[in-house]
């Protein structure tokens, strides 16, 4: 699938924050929001959590076959077409049970980027104003 830049960072930076969520007890109790927990981060700790989950995922969201996108709406993916994705780059490493958990843990993390990002832009509606 072709993704822009910008759709491509969405993704990633929706990935990470449920990574995060789900790492930090008060952010699952509700105590705290995860955008206020991710903008105490500091560069180093924000970059070092889209770097690991980059190399994980940027390939998967590459990989996913082509889909016709309208203007104003995101791309969707069969369960069958995200999961095909993972399993062709997963590299083949410990038992069935651990490659099946960690299978089931990419295609989570892969929807939860594919719901975050915004909406197709229409190419042909693209104006610049006139100051530019």
């Amino acid at each position: 699938m072709r993704f822009t830049e910008h759709e491509l960072t969405a993704a990633l930076h929706a990935a990470a924050k449920t990574v995060l969520a789900s790492q930090r007890k008060d952010v699952r109790k509700g105590k705290v929001d995860i955008d206020t927990v991710w903008d105490e981060m500091d560069r180093l700790q924000r970059f070092q959590l889209l770097d690991g989950l980059g190399g994980q995922l940027l390939p998967i969201l590459v990989a996913l076959p082509d889909v016709d996108v309208e203007p104003g709406t995101r791309p969707t993916f069969t369960d069958e077409q995200i999961t095909a994705a993972v399993e062709e780059r997963m590299e083949d490493s410990g038992g069935r049970m651990r490659r099946k958990v960690t299978v089931a843990a990419r295609v989570a993390l892969v929807k939860a980027a594919l719901a975050q990002l915004p909406p197709r832009s229409d190419p042909d509606a693209l104006t610049v104003p006139d100051h530019l």
